[in-house]
């Protein structure tokens, strides 16, 4: 199982994330046994398609070089003329096969790992100057494959080119006996093939290579079970700091409501687990509406911010459950509980006029109309 500088296992699969960094910073899986052979197999059909042409346009430079008018040898700048014609022509002819292998050398990446352009790799860095890491990098399992690589390469050539000797021996002897011109086309066909075949034994060394770089590359790529908790902390935020926010977002809304209390025309309680303060604000609203709302601690505050504040508490448990589990914070209460608010009011506003006014205490009812789909037992 693959490390990283801590000692810390590298058991879990890369993230597209980190496959994305690594994307960025150049890191892909690579083979150039694969390139090699595209850009060698291209190149001997390049060969076969346009070495005629080549062979025909070298013949007439060189034709053109050996044949010198009289005039010419007694003009100084005729050379000079003659070199440059050459030159010229002689681009002109290796130009098609030129342009064919530019054109696959910069395609035949894209055959695994894609097109990456990233200036990172090349820039300086220090750590890849360890000598301590260089040499474990020369005794590493990786640097192990190369080595077997190049063995077989040469193993792989070796024995084609071997068996090319062996079975073009009489075809090779043959040229002797051959005029010029046709010596030559033999001699050019043959050499393709043998460059031909040459590069396709190279072929399963890439077969070979390709799984490799694509596991090796995967490999290095995973993460540690802490390098996974990090980037989701980093990507989706810090649970802790995610609370934290949580808890100061709760808190001002808490702050908020309980300012509210004061205002309120009544609090509904359970008595003790549940505080429910209401306001009824004919102009503003059809229905009475929750200003506060809570249960245990946030329901004892909203009492005492009440009993500081002369709001009225009125002790209606079935009532403020049903108020509690059935309306939002500034949301009006449900319809079928307006009769059983209407009475609570009712009794509220009695009392404020008896301890205005005095005469007969008003009694209040606790029977309260409240439709079984909005009870709740606790």
């Amino acid at each position: 199982m693959a490390q990283n500088d801590n000692g810390q296992e590298r058991s879990e699969e890369a993230s597209a994330k980190r496959k994305q960094e690594a994307r960025d910073k150049g890191q892909i899986a690579r083979s150039k046994e694969l390139t090699t052979v595209i850009v060698l197999l291209v190149s001997s059909a390049g060969f076969l398609f346009m070495g005629k042409a080549m062979v025909t346009g070298l013949e007439e430079i060189l034709r053109d070089n050996l044949s010198i008018h009289r005039a010419d040898i007694f003009d100084t700048s005729a050379m000079l003329k003659l070199f440059s014609h050459s030159v010229m022509a002689g681009i002109n002819v290796v130009i098609p096969l030129m342009a064919l292998l530019v054109i696959v050398a910069l395609i035949a990446p894209m055959a695994l790992g894609g097109w990456v352009f990233s200036t990172k790799p090349i820039q300086p860095d220090l750590k890849k100057m360890d000598p301590i890491k260089g040499i474990g990098r020369i005794f590493s399992a990786k640097s192990l494959v190369e080595l077997l690589k190049s063995v077989a390469k040469l193993g792989l050539v070796g024995t084609v080119g071997y068996w090319l000797l062996v079975s073009k021996m009489d075809d090779f002897l043959s040229f002797g006996y051959e005029d010029v011109n046709s010596g030559i086309a033999h001699l050019g066909d043959e050499l393709i093939t043998v460059v031909f075949f040459l590069s396709s034994a190279l072929i399963l060394v890439a077969l070979l290579d390709v799984p490799f770089q694509v596991w090796d590359h995967s490999r290095k790529q995973r993460m540690t079970k802490q390098e996974v908790k990090d980037e989701f902390k980093e990507t989706e935020g810090s649970p802790e700091l995610k609370s934290k926010i949580r808890q100061t977002q709760q808190e001002i809304a808490q702050r908020r409501m309980m300012e509210e209390v004061p205002k309120a025309d009544v609090v509904i309680t359970n008595p003790s687990h549940y505080s429910v303060a209401l306001k009824y604000d004919q102009e503003k609203s059809a229905a009475p509406t929750v200003v506060a709302l809570g249960v245990d601690e946030v329901a004892g505050h909203i009492r005492r911010i009440a009993v500081a504040n002369d709001v009225p508490i009125v002790s209606a448990p079935p009532l403020a459950r049903a108020i509690y589990h059935n309306t939002e914070l500034n949301e009006e209460i449900p319809a079928g509980l307006f009769l059983a608010v209407a009475q609570v009011l009712a009794y509220v506003f009695q009392l404020r006029h008896y301890e205005l006014n005095g005469g007969i205490a008003p009694e209040f009812n606790a029977d309260m109309p409240i439709p079984d789909d909005l009870k709740r037992d606790e």
